[in-house]
């Protein structure tokens, strides 16, 4: 049975809700890697990025909420840019590609928020959906002690994978919103 999508209490929310709060101690990991990598901060890494898959698939199967649209990419961002930053800090990534990630999160969660208050959603594109997963492929790797060190181009080479798809989707949000821009609520 389909939920109403103004509930709150759903299986989808719950798993969102707990990436949410477990990511803290996922980004508390990543400090202590070192160069060297951390089997720890992977495993967290993995059952989190494979938790954003089941709330999806719980969410399409029993219906989405207007909270979880807001949550699930919350906790995507809260657990990548957070993970990128930390890596940066302890110089594993450069920080102008994670710049850029941030800089075009942070105008389409803009964008989002500014149409979305005149009643209009901005689901993700598939691109950007993609975006997600190679940016999770690249801190997975950079973290995973296999590849933290002997494939530095493995990792280094999906961030910048992530980066042309992060500019790519804006440019495919850009040209959506000019073809067919938010039209206001109008009282009757």
């Amino acid at each position: 049975m389909p939920v109403d999508p103004s509930a709150v209490k759903t299986w989808a929310n719950l798993v969102t809700v707990a990436r949410i709060l477990v990511a803290p101690f996922m980004l508390v990991l990543i400090p202590d890697q070192g160069p060297k990598g951390s089997w720890a901060a992977f495993i967290l890494w993995f059952l989190l990025c494979s938790s954003d898959g089941i709330d999806g698939y719980l969410a399409r199967r029993h219906g989405a909420t207007t909270l979880g649209a807001f949550l699930d990419p919350l906790a995507d961002k809260v657990l990548v840019l957070g993970a990128m930053f930390i890596l940066v800090a302890n110089d594993t990534f450069w920080i102008v590609p994670v710049v850029i990630i941030t800089a075009r999160e942070i105008m389409i969660s803009l964008y989002r928020t500014f149409v979305g208050a005149k009643g209009v959603s901005v689901p993700a594109s598939k691109i950007a959906k993609w975006k997600t997963f190679v940016q999770q492929l690249a801190v997975g790797f950079a973290i995973m002690p296999p590849t933290a060190v002997d494939a530095k181009w493995l990792w280094n080479g999906l961030l910048w994978i992530s980066v042309a798809l992060a500019l790519i989707s804006f440019g495919q949000y850009v040209y959506r919103a000019r073809q067919h821009p938010p039209v206001a609520d109008v009282a009757a």
